[in-house]
């Protein structure tokens, strides 16, 4: 880690410590698609989108709108409740969950026919340390907001999404990947140590390459994972000091590395 990696480190550690960092910046997530995978759950929404696409239907849906599924395609199956009536002899409306079946839907990208208006959610200009991620084989895309976070990374796919421009949240999902190789697997779920290891290291790559910091941002972040474990901000940062410096070397030997050779 060179002088001037370790002098911002140093830094948002004493500002955490002491808890004198600016107010968060708002993060401006991508608008949501207006499709019919809008009413789903959001385990079916994310189970779409970890399979490529960002639009999946079913059979006769994609018949309405003039286009028809590629012969040999595979479907993606989501789970959709299964309701009956709570009492049969009334015939009563009210109704009552019973289980879930899994549904067949099928991807935009397996299908023919009348073309959509698809919605472009790629940032104007790629952010720094693109050139990481393509070297590590690792597709990034933007696709409309999704729940309440701003982005993923599926280890298994070897993909980043994100539903936002901000550099910030790109540096986090890179450092998870980053932490994939030094751990060698991560855990399943969001593990307090992996999202302060990704957020702190996020920080630190947002001094050196990204057009804004957002300091108060990470604070709040680190500390609201943190308090779960009876810690500060601080002392969270400090348990996984050694993880972040093994993924700062990481992205930032790879990018010199690139650099070299171009």
């Amino acid at each position: 880690m060179n002088d001037k990696v370790k002098s911002v480190l140093e830094k948002l550690l004493r500002a955490f410590e002491t808890g004198n960092v600016p107010e968060a910046i708002a993060i401006t997530v991508l608008p949501p698609h207006h499709l019919p995978s809008s009413r789903w759950s959001l385990t079916n929404r994310l189970l779409m989108i970890f399979s490529g696409t960002d639009d999946a239907r079913g059979f006769q849906q994609w018949k309405e709108v003039g286009r028809r599924v590629k012969k040999g395609s595979k479907a993606i199956y989501i789970l959709c409740p299964r309701m009956q009536k709570s009492d049969e002899e009334t015939d009563e409306e009210n109704r009552q969950l019973i289980g879930f079946i899994a549904a067949p839907v099928f991807r935009y990208e397996d299908t023919q026919g009348e073309p959509l208006d698809i919605p472009e959610y790629d940032p104007p200009r790629m952010p720094p340390l693109m050139e990481v991620a393509t070297q590590w084989g690792i597709q990034v895309r933007w696709t409309g907001g999704i729940g309440d976070a701003y982005g993923y990374f599926a280890p298994k796919r070897k993909e980043i999404i994100l539903c936002t421009h901000e550099e910030a949240t790109f540096f986090h999902e890179l450092a998870h990947a980053a932490h994939e190789k030094v751990m060698g697997k991560l855990k399943g779920g969001q593990h307090w140590k992996q999202e302060v290891v990704a957020e702190l290291t996020a920080a630190v790559l947002a001094h050196l390459y990204g057009k804004r910091a957002n300091d108060g941002g990470a604070y709040r972040y680190i500390r609201g994972y943190a308090e779960k474990e009876d810690m500060d901000a601080y002392r969270a940062c400090l348990a996984v000091i050694g993880d972040v410096g093994q993924c700062l070397n990481l992205i930032l030997s790879e990018r010199e590395n690139l650099s070299a050779a171009a």
